[in-house]
C-alpha cells in the first residue's frame, strides 16, 4: 500500500480544478473592435451610440454590437478588414471631440471575468503594430546643462559685481578668467554657495589670467541621464495618448534607448508625426475681475485675456501677456512642504526666468497664476490631392494656485494631493523632450503576419506536445499515460498562472513554453527508470514506486533548481524578448516540478495504492 498524504490529495485537486478555470479565457479569441473616448466636455452615451450606428449604417460599414462599458463605447466588427474601415469611418464622422482607437475586444463569459480569469494579451509580433527603438542623444542633454551653468554663472558674478574678463565653455566644464586672484576668490566663493552640484577648481592660464574651472560632479551627471530617460518616456507616453493606441509599450532599454510598440497602428509616418510633435509651458497671471464661467457662456473676453480650460474642462481666464516661459524651466519634482509637510511640487528655472518671476512676484503675492501646457503636433491634410502640413495646438490649464510668496529661481506649487503633484511634475518635465531622440530602428508587423504568427505558435505547441505524449506512452507505457496526464495539466496551470498576473504573451514566449513541455517529461523519465532498476533489483512493485519517487526526488530538483537560475538570469539581465522568455521558463520549471513529481505521484498512488497484492507493474 502506497502512503500518500490525504492533503496532497486535494492540494492536487485544487490546483487540476484552478489550471482549468485561469487557462479557459484564453481558449475565447479576442473580437476586432474600435474604442471611443471622449475628450473634454463630450459625453458617451446613448445619443453617440445612435450617432455611431448611423454613422457606420451610412458609409455601408457591417457591425455586430455597440455598447458603453464605463466611460468608453466598443464596437464589434467581424473581422479585422472590417475594423479598419470602420475605423476611418468614425474618425471623420466624430472629429476632435472623441478618441477612436482599434482594440480588441474579449469575447470572455462575464462568470469568468467576475473571478479574475483573463485572457493574456498578445504581444506586437501577434496582433501586428509598429516597433520604434529610440536613442537618447545623451551629449545634448551635457551641452544643454553646461550652457545653463553659462548662464548662471555669468549672472552671478554681475549681480555680485565682481569684475571678470571672460566665462566661456572650456572642456567638460564653464571657465571663469580673472584678473586678479582677489577677484578669482570672491567669484569661487559667490559661485560655490549658489551652486553645490560643481566641482570648483583653480588655476593660472598660460595669458596669466586667474581661472575658474567648474565641472558638473559626476553623481549629478548620472542622475541628470536617469532623469532624461524618465522625461523622454514621460513625453512619448503622452504624446502616444494623442494617437489612441490601447495598451501601447514606452519602456527605458539599457542605458540610453526607449523602446515603443504601437499595437494596432500600421501608419508609421503618423505615429513619427505624433511621437515629433512639440510642447512648452508658459506661466500667465490670474485675471481677478473676470468671472471665468460668465466669460465661457458669453465669449465675452478683454483683449488682454484669454480663455482657456483645465483638463475637467473648467473655464480660466488669464492674461495673454507670458512671465516665464517652458524654455525658462530647468527642473521640476515632487516634494513635500517642510512647514506641512504636505506634497507639492519645486520648481527651478535658469537666471533670466528667475529675474522676471522675482518681479513678478514681488507685486502680486495673493494672486493666482495659471500654468499653461501647450503642444503642437503636425498634421498633413490633402487638399486638392496634394499634401499640406499645418499644426495642430492643444493648451490646457494644468495649475491656477495663488501666490503665497515672492520667489525667483526656486518655487513650490501647494494645495495639491500627492498624486496631483506627482503627476503635475511629470507634465512639467515633459513639456518638451529632455534632449533630441533619432529612431534607430523600426518595424512594421501587418495583423495578418500576427495572426499567421499566432497560428504557427499553435501548431508549434500542438506538435510538440503529441510527440511528448505519444514518446511518453510508448515507451513507459501506463507510467508514461500518468505522465502525460501530468503535462497536459503543466501546460494548462502554465497558462493559468501567466494569464493571472498579466504576462504579454510573445512569440518567444511560445516558444519557452514549447521548451518547458520538452524538459517536464525529463522528471518523469528519471522516476520510470529509477523504478524500473527496483524492480530488477527484486524489489516488490510497491517497494520500487516509493523507492523511485524517494530516490529521484533529489536528481530532479538539482537539475530543476540550475534551470531556475538560468532563467533568473536572463529575467534580470535580459530584456524584451530574452526577458519574456526567461519569465515563461521559470514559470514553466516550477509548474513541472510539482505536475512531474507530486501530481504524478497522486495518481500513481490512486491506481496502485490500494492494491495489497500488486504482482507486476506496467511500466
Amino acid at each position: 500500500m502506497i502512503d500518500f498524504p490525504r492533503w496532497k490529495y486535494w492540494l492536487v485537486g485544487i490546483v487540476m480544478v484552478l489550471g482549468i478555470v485561469y487557462a479557459a479565457p484564453n481558449a475565447f479569441r479576442p473580437q476586432p473592435a474600435v474604442q471611443i473616448v471622449a475628450n473634454r466636455e463630450a459625453k458617451v452615451d446613448e445619443a453617440l451610440q445612435k450617432q455611431v450606428a448611423a454613422d457606420l449604417d451610412k458609409a455601408n460599414v457591417p457591425y455586430q454590437d455597440i455598447s458603453i462599458e464605463k466611460d468608453r463605447m466598443l464596437v464589434r466588427f467581424a473581422n479585422t478588414e472590417v475594423q479598419l474601415r470602420g475605423s476611418d469611418t468614425l474618425r471623420v464622422a466624430l472629429g476632435d471631440d472623441y478618441t477612436v482607437a482599434l482594440n480588441l475586444a474579449t469575447t470572455v463569459p462575464h462568470w469568468l471575468q467576475s473571478i479574475g480569469a483573463h485572457a493574456m494579451p498578445l504581444g506586437l509580433d501577434l496582433q501586428g503594430g509598429v516597433h520604434f527603438l529610440m536613442a537618447v542623444d545623451q551629449d545634448a542633454v551635457l551641452q544643454k546643462q553646461q550652457q545653463r551653468y553659462l548662464d548662471d554663472i555669468r549672472s552671478i558674478l554681475r549681480q555680485k559685481q565682481i569684475p571678470y574678463d571672460v566665462v566661456s565653455l572650456s572642456g567638460d566644464g564653464v571657465q571663469a578668467v580673472f584678473k586678479t586672484a582677489a577677484d578669482r576668490d570672491k567669484g569661487l566663493d559667490a559661485v560655490s554657495a549658489d551652486n553645490t552640484d560643481l566641482n570648483i577648481t583653480t588655476s593660472r592660464t598660460p595669458g596669466g589670467g586667474y581661472a575658474l574651472h567648474a565641472a558638473i560632479k559626476p553623481e549629478v551627471l548620472d542622475k541628470l541621464a536617469q532623469t532624461t530617460i524618465t522625461q523622454n518616456v514621460t513625453t512619448l507616453r503622452n504624446r502616444v495618448n494623442a494617437l489612441g493606441v490601447s495598451e501601447p509599450l514606452i519602456q527605458q532599454q539599457g542605458q540610453t534607448r526607449i523602446v515603443v510598440e504601437l499595437p494596432g497602428v500600421q501608419d508609421t509616418a503618423e505615429a513619427k508625426r505624433v511621437l515629433g510633435a512639440t510642447a512648452t509651458l508658459e506661466y500667465h497671471a490670474d485675471d481677478p475681475n473676470v468671472n471665468p464661467q460668465e466669460a465661457a457662456q458669453t465669449g465675452n473676453v478683454p483683449p488682454d485675456d484669454r480663455l482657456y480650460f483645465t483638463k475637467d474642462g473648467q473655464p480660466v481666464v488669464l492674461k495673454k501677456r507670458v512671465i516665464v516661459s517652458g524654455d525658462e524651466l530647468v527642473d521640476a519634482s515632487q516634494g513635500y512642504d517642510q512647514q506641512t509637510g504636505l506634497p507639492d511640487v519645486n520648481v527651478t528655472l535658469n537666471s533670466t526666468g528667475a529675474r522676471k518671476m522675482l518681479d513678478f512676484t514681488t507685486q502680486n503675492v495673493g494672486k493666482r497664476m495659471g500654468v499653461v501646457y501647450i503642444e503642437r503636433t503636425p498634421v498633413v491634410k490633402v487638399v486638392d490631392g496634394k499634401e499640406v502640413h499645418t499644426s495642430k495646438t492643444t493648451e490646457t490649464v494644468l495649475n491656477n494656485a495663488v501666490i503665497q510668496g515672492v520667489f525667483g529661481k526656486k518655487f513650490q506649487t501647494t494645495g495639491l494631493t500627492q498624486q496631483e503633484a506627482q503627476t503635475l511634475s511629470l507634465m512639467l518635465r515633459s513639456g518638451s523632450l529632455a534632449a533630441p531622440m533619432d529612431i534607430v530602428q523600426q518595424s512594421v508587423i501587418g495583423p495578418s503576419l500576427g495572426q499567421d504568427n499566432i497560428k504557427k505558435g499553435e501548431q508549434a505547441v500542438i506538435l510538440g506536445l503529441c510527440l511528448v505524449l505519444i514518446a511518453a506512452a510508448i515507451y513507459y507505457r501506463l507510467f508514461g499515460l500518468v505522465a502525460d496526464i501530468a503535462l497536459v495539466f503543466n501546460l494548462l496551470i502554465l497558462v493559468a498562472i501567466m494569464s493571472a498576473i498579466g504576462v504579454t504573451l510573445t512569440m518567444p514566449g511560445i516558444a519557452g513554453i514549447v521548451l518547458t513541455l520538452g524538459m517536464s517529461i525529463d522528471a518523469n523519465v528519471l522516476i520510470c527508470e529509477r523504478i524500473r532498476e527496483e524492480l530488477r533489483n527484486g524489489s516488490t512493485p510497491l517497494a520500487s514506486i516509493r523507492a523511485g519517487y524517494e530516490k529521484a526526488w533529489h536528481v530532479i530538483l538539482d537539475a530543476n533548481v540550475t534551470h531556475l537560475l538560468a532563467a533568473l538570469g536572463l529575467i534580470t539581465v535580459g530584456s524584451g524578448a530574452i526577458k519574456g522568455f526567461g519569465v515563461t521558463l521559470f514559470i514553466g520549471i516550477s509548474t513541472s516540478l510539482f505536475t512531474s513529481v507530486t501530481m504524478t505521484h497522486a495518481i500513481t498512488a490512486l491506481i496502485h495504492g490500494r492494491r495489497k497484492k500488486l504482482k507486476t507493474l506496467w511500466v
